[in-house]
C-alpha cells in the first residue's frame, strides 16, 4: 500500500493558496483512501478551516455547489472541479442527514465520518497524513469498521449501511464484527432511505467495482437485499430451469454480472435480473400456475419453448416494476427490459433466416450486440458446472451478423411504403394504418425481395382495403 499519495498539481495550487492566507487546508475522502491502495482517482475533495466566503474571495473561479454547508467549487486552469468544504462537526442526526456546523480542526472533521479507511487526511504540500482512527491500519489489515460506535454511526444515516458493503466489496475487506452486527440489525430502517438513494449505491456496486460479486453476496447475507430488494432476494430460493443442479437464480445472475464489465452498469443490472421470471417455488408445476397466458385448449402441459416465453414476460414485467419502484429513469427501464426481452438464450443458427429476421425485429438490432455479451456470459458460467455448449452462442452470433449483413428491413420504418403512400392510396388516416403496416412488415420478414412500394400497395389493395379490422379506409 503507498504511503505517500500523489494529486493532479491542482490540488497542491488549493491548498497553497489556502494555507498562505491562513487556512490550514488538507485533501480527504475517497481519494486519499484510494491513492492509498492504487487505485488512480482524479476526483479530489478538500477541507479547510476557511469559510465559504474566504473560499470564494481567494478564487477567481468558483461554483457555490452547497455554500450553505460549506462547499465551493473550485475551478482550476484546465477546467476540473475541486470541492472545498468547512472543516464541519454533526450537531445533530436524523438517520438520513445531519445538522452540521463548522469547525475549526480537521480531527473534528475527520470524526464525523463513516468508516476508518474514509478518516484519513493527507497534507499535500508536507506529504503527510493524518490518521486519528487508525484508517491506515485498518486498509492493511482488510478491515471495514466504523469511526467510533458502530450503532450509533450507522443510524446518524442508514445509507452507510449500503456504503460498507459496497466497500467491503470493492477493498476485499471484511467487516468489523460490531459493524456486521449494528449493520444487520440497521436492515429494518433502510425504509427510511429515498429510493433514489438505493438505487445510486447499487449502482456503484455495479458501474464501479471490476469484481461485483463480493458486494452483492454481503447484500444477501446481510439481510440487505431482503429490506430493500426483496424481489431479488426471493430468487435465491428458486433453481435455474433447465440449467445444472444447485445453481439458484440469484447466484446465477451473480455470476453473469460478475463476468461484464463495469463500464456497462445497466447491462450488468439485466444479468442480475435473469431470473427475476422464475415463478416462486419454481418447477413445471408453478409455471402452469403462474402462466402470463391461457393454456390452449386440451394443452394440459406447456412445451418448454412455452414456459420459457412466460418466463421473459414474466421477467419483463417484474423488472419494469422493480425499477420503476426504485426511480430508475424511464429510459433505464426500457434499456433492461429490452435485453430481458431477447430471452436468455439465442435463437438457433439453423432456424432460418424469417426466423433470425423476427427475432432481430422483435429484440432490435442495435441490441445485439449487448444481448450477445450476456449469451457469452451465461456459456461462461454454465460451462463451469459442465453444462451447455458455448459453441451454440458462437454459431447464433455469426447467423444473426450474417442476416444483418444483408441490411434487411427490420422495422415499419424500414418499409418502402408508409402512411402518407396509403394516403395517397385513398385511405383514411387512423389506428388501422399500424395494422396494416405491421402486416405488411411480417410479410417483408418472410421475403425481404417483397419490399418495394409497387408490390408492397398491390399487397395493401388484395389483403387490407375492405377488411373490417381496418375500417375507416375509402376507396379513391
Amino acid at each position: 500500500m503507498r504511503r505517500h499519495p500523489t494529486a493532479p498539481p491542482a490540488v497542491g495550487w488549493i491548498a497553497r493558496t489556502l494555507e498562505e492566507a491562513g487556512f490550514e487546508t488538507w485533501a480527504v475522502g475517497g481519494a486519499v483512501r484510494d491513492v492509498l491502495v492504487g487505485i488512480p482517482s482524479v476526483d479530489w475533495d478538500l477541507a479547510t478551516r476557511a469559510r465559504p466566503r474566504d473560499v470564494r474571495r481567494l478564487f477567481r473561479r468558483t461554483v457555490p455547489i452547497g455554500v450553505r454547508h460549506g462547499t465551493v467549487g473550485v475551478l482550476a486552469r484546465d477546467g476540473t472541479l475541486y470541492e472545498v468544504t468547512t472543516f464541519r462537526r454533526d450537531v445533530e442526526t436524523f438517520g438520513r442527514h445531519a445538522t452540521v456546523e463548522f469547525a475549526d480542526t480537521v480531527r473534528e472533521d475527520l470524526s464525523r465520518r463513516d468508516f476508518t479507511i474514509n478518516a484519513i487526511a493527507w497534507h499535500p504540500l508536507r506529504d503527510e497524513l493524518f490518521d486519528p482512527f487508525g484508517g491506515v491500519e485498518d486498509l492493511e489489515s482488510g478491515v471495514l469498521r466504523t469511526v467510533g460506535e458502530a450503532r450509533q454511526r450507522l443510524a446518524e444515516d442508514y445509507l452507510r449501511v449500503l456504503r460498507a458493503l459496497r466497500f467491503a466489496g470493492r477493498f476485499s475487506l471484511e467487516i468489523d464484527p460490531a459493524t456486521w452486527r449494528a449493520l444487520q440489525e440497521a436492515t429494518s430502517r433502510l425504509d427510511v432511505l429515498s429510493r433514489e438513494r438505493v438505487r445510486e449505491e447499487l449502482l456503484k456496486v455495479l458501474g464501479a467495482d471490476p469484481a461485483p460479486e463480493r458486494a452483492l453476496r454481503l447484500y444477501r447475507a446481510s439481510g440487505v437485499l431482503a429490506a430493500v430488494l426483496p424481489e431479488l432476494d426471493r430468487m435465491a430460493e428458486v433453481g435455474l430451469p433447465e440449467g445444472p443442479p444447485g445453481l439458484d437464480a440469484w447466484s446465477y445472475g451473480v455470476e453473469l454480472a460478475a463476468i461484464l464489465p463495469p463500464t456497462r452498469p445497466l447491462l450488468r443490472l439485466a444479468a442480475l435480473l435473469q431470473g427475476v421470471g422464475i415463478p416462486d417455488g419454481g418447477g413445471e408445476a408453478a409455471e402452469a400456475r403462474d402462466a402470463p397466458e391461457p393454456l390452449s385448449p386440451g394443452s394440459a402441459d406447456p412445451t418448454a419453448e412455452t414456459r420459457a416465453r412466460w418466463r421473459t414476460r414474466r421477467a419483463v414485467h417484474r423488472a419494469a416494476g422493480l425499477l420503476l419502484r426504485r426511480r430508475f429513469s424511464n429510459a433505464d427501464v426500457e434499456r433492461v427490459t429490452s435485453l430481458l426481452a431477447a430471452g436468455p438464450a439465442p435463437p438457433s443458427a439453423e432456424a432460418g433466416g424469417a426466423a433470425l429476421r423476427r427475432w432481430l425485429s422483435r429484440v432490435g438490432a442495435e441490441r445485439l450486440r449487448d444481448v450477445a455479451r450476456l449469451w457469452v456470459a451465461r456459456a461462461r458460467v454454465l460451462a463451469r458446472r459442465g453444462h451447455g455448449d458455448p459453441r451454440d452462442v458462437v454459431a447464433a452470433w455469426r447467423a444473426l451478423r450474417r442476416e444483418l449483413d444483408r441490411r434487411p428491413p427490420l422495422t415499419v420504418g424500414d418499409l418502402a411504403l408508409g402512411g402518407k403512400d396509403l394516403i395517397r392510396m385513398g385511405m383514411k388516416p387512423g389506428p388501422h394504418f399500424g395494422r396494416v403496416l405491421e402486416g405488411l412488415l411480417e410479410r417483408v420478414l418472410d421475403d425481404p425481395r417483397l419490399n418495394d412500394a409497387e408490390t408492397l400497395a398491390g399487397l395493401v389493395r388484395e389483403e387490407w382495403q375492405g377488411r373490417s379490422d381496418v375500417r375507416g379506409e375509402g376507396r379513391g
